[in-house]
């Protein structure tokens, strides 16, 4: 397939995650690996043959994007059900084009009879062939065909779908490993502080109730650092559960939280819609249903049976045998398929009208991301460029202040307390940033071009 050059060199086309070129690599995959008639790499149940215990498959040490994705393609079970659903109408597409097998027919007429007369018995023998006409093979094959590629559509969904997952939940290990630095970061301030205020204590510069408060918000540190490693474990194992593996045993993910990507105008986003799963299999239907409704149409048309044989007299009777044809056509007076045809145009009205909903979810979906992100960018730049460096240098300034008795402890507990939520809130801002992205990326089934910032922590 002459795409396949194009999306292997899309897999590291943005270095924080990928999600943009590992989706269209998949989705190119799916359809190359389908149309081929190969079943995708799908989850490997266990086999009493082969192993005595079904062995969840392990990670990397150092995981990347790409090897979460791939495991997940790989062993994900909710997957592997809709690849072989997509197989399967591949089976049922062959079916509809068979032509009707032919009926081979024996008739015995007084066979108790014991004369040999012209009333005798005789036997005849007769081939039946039933020819539809109309086109009704031809109509019935396209309509098959059309649903088979409505299932493709659904697995590229899926598949689509399960990249997204796996790249939500990868960012929110990435996430947890940056909050919980930022933890440790904030414990390890405030055991300065308790420090400082100890030294003031003991040199009889503050009262006692300083060194207090400076423990109680030291302990505080302390709970947000055990937080943070329980939510970074649940997060881990809620990633390696997509590939089925209830222990992971990768030790950290490789990833970069402050990357960033060109937005552009949001009609150009809602062009890319089309090539969305979604969007592609609501179309799909909307051919199958008509394809079903020139079937109905088909049907109308009466089929010819035709049946050829031979036949024999008695057993002393000369010129015993005789040919036979027969033709049979059903008259069309009262069934004409009116029913069946009134169905099938009701059901191509209602896949006009799905069609037009999921356009309208599609564009609903992106214009609630497309404001969220260049909501998320503008506070990501406010709280870099502006808050952030104004809350280091307030604590800097008060820590230092209160280590020369200029700044009471109440003021440094202050600045401390600003520094670490606004930080906190741009860790927070940050994976708003890459979700959106990945939401965006998922509904247009296409890559964000990235930026060449590169902005300073």
């Amino acid at each position: 397939m002459k795409l396949n050059g194009l999306l292997v060199s899309l897999i590291f086309h943005r270095h924080s995650f990928g999600l943009s070129a590992l989706l269209v690599f998949s989705l190119g995959f799916a359809a190359t690996s389908i149309a081929e008639n190969k079943a995708p790499v799908a989850f490997k149940p266990y086999d009493e043959k082969t192993s005595d215990a079904y062995q969840p498959p392990t990670e990397e040490q150092k995981l990347t994007l790409r090897n979460a994705v791939q495991l997940a393609l790989e062993h994900n079970p909710e997957l592997a059900a809709f690849a072989k659903e997509a197989l399967a109408l591949q089976g049922l597409t062959l079916q509809a084009g068979l032509l009707p097998n032919p009926v081979i027919q024996y008739d015995g007429e007084d066979v108790s009879s014991r004369s040999h007369g012209p009333a005798a018995r005789f036997d005849s023998l007769r081939i039946i062939q039933l020819f539809e006409t109309g086109g009704k093979r031809s109509a019935r094959t396209r309509a098959a065909l059309l649903g088979q590629e409505s299932a493709e559509q659904d697995y590229a969904a899926r598949r689509l779908d399960l990249i997204a997952r796996v790249a939500n939940v990868y960012l929110d290990v990435l996430a947890g490993q940056e909050r919980s630095k930022l933890a440790l970061a904030g414990q390890e301030l405030a055991q300065k502080v308790v420090d400082a205020a100890s030294k003031r204590v003991i040199a009889g510069k503050a009262p006692p109730i300083e060194e207090t408060r400076a423990q109680v918000a030291l302990a505080t540190a302390n709970i947000e650092v055990e937080q943070a490693q329980r939510n970074l474990i649940s997060f881990r194992r809620q990633l390696a559960l997509l590939w089925g593996n209830p222990t992971p045993t990768f030790t950290s993910a490789l990833g970069e939280l402050e990357t960033f990507v060109v937005i552009p105008e949001l009609n150009v986003l809602e062009a890319r819609l089309q090539q969305n799963p979604l969007a592609l299999r609501s179309l799909k239907n909307l051919e199958q249903q008509q394809a079903l409704h020139t079937l109905e149409k088909a049907r109308r048309i009466p089929d010819v049976t035709l049946n050829v044989g031979i036949r024999r007299y008695g057993w002393d009777i000369s010129n015993d045998t005789t040919a036979l044809v027969g033709l049979s056509i059903p008259l069309p007076l009262f069934d004409r398929n009116q029913g069946n045809l009134m169905a099938a145009q009701q059901r191509v009205n209602r896949a006009v009208d799905d069609q037009a909903a999921m356009e309208l979810q599609l564009r609903t979906l992106l214009t609630q991301a497309y404001e969220s992100l260049i909501a998320a960018d503008t506070q990501i730049s406010t709280l870099r460029d502006e808050i952030l460096p104004g809350a280091r240098e307030t604590f800097r300034m008060a820590n230092r202040g209160y280590e020369l008795g200029r700044f009471g402890f109440l003021e440094l507990l202050d600045a401390q307390r600003t520094l670490f939520q606004n930080q906190t809130l741009y860790l927070q801002a940050l994976s708003n940033y890459q979700r959106l992205i990945n939401e965006i990326e998922r509904l247009t089934a296409a890559p964000m071009e990235p930026t060449n910032q590169n902005p300073q922590k």
